[in-house]
């Protein structure tokens, strides 16, 4: 194993996560803007479950593909026809075209239901119809934020209780970042909102959460350890995330991995629309919430702690390097002059130790002064 691939593994790295919080917020800020923009511009498509409308299935022939549908539609001239949602599903052997329209009257339906049967060489009952009322899909968005806000309440409640409230403060901010950027990436590229995306909305809040939690148990952990020293919360947190930075990712990428797979059966292998709608919002929460518990909840959590009396004295002192390597190993910050001389250097120093050794040699080599050589004693 690489030396920097087992400082990962050990925890060992001396990533300066703190110090490069400005870069996080800016591209979540220009993140933001752009989904804004498209939110209000386009806003979402939503899927005939809460816009409501009408949904019909014929089974697919050598006759009836997508652009047979779409001509049949336009021979019928039903309104809205134009705008129709198309899609093949698959499953196993057997495939189905699938039509979606707006509110028709059962007349037309029934009509529509006779040409596509006609056109697709089968019986008139091969061919589903099913009403869907917009007023369904209202009481599932509704109660849905009702579900969020008790959730966030409730999560506000308990890390507070457990941690402190700038914690809570710190994954709130993290939780709403999840759910406005997942919400802006349907947006952006018009991705269909359907009952198992507001589903997996909600469940993505979970696993963000899980991410972030790791983190701050940690800061808390350091925070009783460094408690006698001069540490600053800049150099509590930066240590607290390298330490735990191979369980987040292992965390993340054990979570992406299985759904990505349902995602690729989902749609490809069974052509099943719910499960890949489904795994489609899985996968950009898991990797949102990956990204927002390292450049969003943890420097929150930095900002509003280093402005506490405690910390205030040590507020913007950030070891970097062999300084953060000095601190991890030996609980106890690096001297004031040796941290003056490397920032006059310019050493950042990303990775400096491969292990408690070398680390060990980092705190020799920043002592202010040789030591002086002993006297002779006089006889």
């Amino acid at each position: 194993m690489s030396g920097r691939l087992s400082r990962l593994y050990h925890g060992e790295t001396t990533i300066d996560f703190y110090g490069r919080r400005r870069l996080g917020f800016v591209v979540s800020g220009v993140l933001m803007v752009v989904f804004a923009v498209s939110l209000i511009v386009q806003g979402l498509n939503l899927g005939i479950d809460f816009r409501g409308g009408v949904a019909l299935e014929v089974p697919a022939t050598a006759t009836m593909d997508v652009e047979a549908a779409r001509t049949v539609l336009g021979q019928s001239k039903i309104e809205g026809s134009g705008s129709a949602k198309i899609q093949t599903l698959s499953s196993g052997e057997t495939a189905r075209v699938r039509i979606q329209l707006g509110d028709m009257s059962a007349e037309s339906q029934d009509t529509l239901r006779v040409a596509l049967a006609k056109r697709a060489g089968v019986g008139d009952e091969e061919v589903s119809a099913a009403s869907v009322s917009s007023s369904w899909g209202r009481n599932v968005t509704e109660r849905a934020i009702l579900a969020l806000a008790v959730f966030l309440v409730l999560v506000s409640a308990f890390i507070a209780w457990r941690f402190e409230w700038r914690m809570a403060a710190g994954a709130i901010s993290a939780v709403i970042h999840d759910v406005l950027v997942s919400v802006g990436v349907y947006s952006l590229f018009g991705l269909e909102v359907s009952p198992a995306t507001v589903v997996a909305f909600l469940t993505i809040l979970g696993y963000s959460l899980y991410d972030t939690i790791v983190v701050f148990d940690k800061v808390d952990d350091n925070v009783r350890r460094f408690s006698g020293a001069r540490v600053s919360y800049g150099d509590i947190v930066n240590v607290s995330m390298n330490q735990v930075l191979m369980r987040s990712l292992n965390t993340s990428i054990s979570s992406v991995l299985p759904v990505l797979s349902l995602y690729v059966l989902g749609s490809v292998v069974f052509g099943a629309v719910t499960l890949r709608d489904f795994s489609l919002a899985l996968i950009v929460g898991l990797t949102t919430g990956a990204y927002s518990s390292i450049f969003i909840a943890s420097p929150v959590l930095g900002i509003l702690r280093e402005r506490s009396p405690e910390y205030s004295a040590e507020k913007g002192r950030i070891s970097r390097g062999p300084e953060m390597a000095v601190l991890m190993v030996t609980g106890a910050p690096a001297s004031r002059r040796a941290q003056a001389r490397n920032d006059a250097t310019g050493s950042t120093g990303s990775s400096v130790t491969n292990g408690p050794d070398q680390a060990v040699t980092a705190v020799e080599t920043l002592l202010n002064h040789p030591p002086r050589p002993r006297k002779k004693s006089r006889r």
